[in-house]
């Protein structure tokens, strides 16, 4: 027997011994082995199919916060620009107000003014007419002091009205 040559018969020991592990495991392993190995393989695509969905969801939720983001910064500008709006609008109407209080304010105190004028006026003129009353009594007082004086004058009177 040679070392180097193995014989038929452990050749033939050797593939009976092969294919008897081989249908072993093919009857009892190879199934398993390979549902194992199937079932790895569909949750390495799930996995990749989710972080797929993942992506696209972060690329969608992205985008609408962009959208939401700028749909805010519009309606903030058009929130501030109606209140500076409005402000101005306050402002000019508190100007205007107060123009017209001015102007009434005016009004009034020239009213005022004229009425206190006019009063002042028939004051003076009532004063005046009393004194005028009054110079007139001592003139005519004077005048008619004595009854030469007055008989005088009821015919100077007489002799001014002509009879028609």
């Amino acid at each position: 027997m040679d070392l180097v040559t193995p014989g038929i018969g452990l050749v033939f020991w050797t593939a009976l011994t092969f294919l008897i592990l081989l249908f072993i495991l093919r009857k009892f392993a190879w199934k398993p082995i390979l549902g194992a190995v199937s079932e790895r393989e569909d949750s390495i695509k799930d996995a990749l199919t989710e972080a797929e969905k993942a992506r696209e969801e972060m690329q969608h939720l992205k985008s609408d916060n962009e959208r939401i983001l700028k749909e805010a910064r519009a309606e903030r500008d058009t929130m501030l620009k109606e209140a500076r709006e409005i402000k101005d609008n306050m402002i000019n109407e508190a100007k205007e107000e107060a123009r017209e209080q001015a102007n009434k304010m005016i009004e009034q105190a020239k009213t005022t003014i004229e009425n206190e004028k006019l009063a002042a006026i028939t004051d003076l003129k009532n004063q005046v007419a009393d004194l005028s009353i009054d110079i007139a009594e001592k003139v005519v007082k004077k005048e008619l002091s004595t009854k030469e004086k007055q008989l005088e004058l009821v015919e100077d009177m007489l002799g001014d009205i002509k009879l028609n």
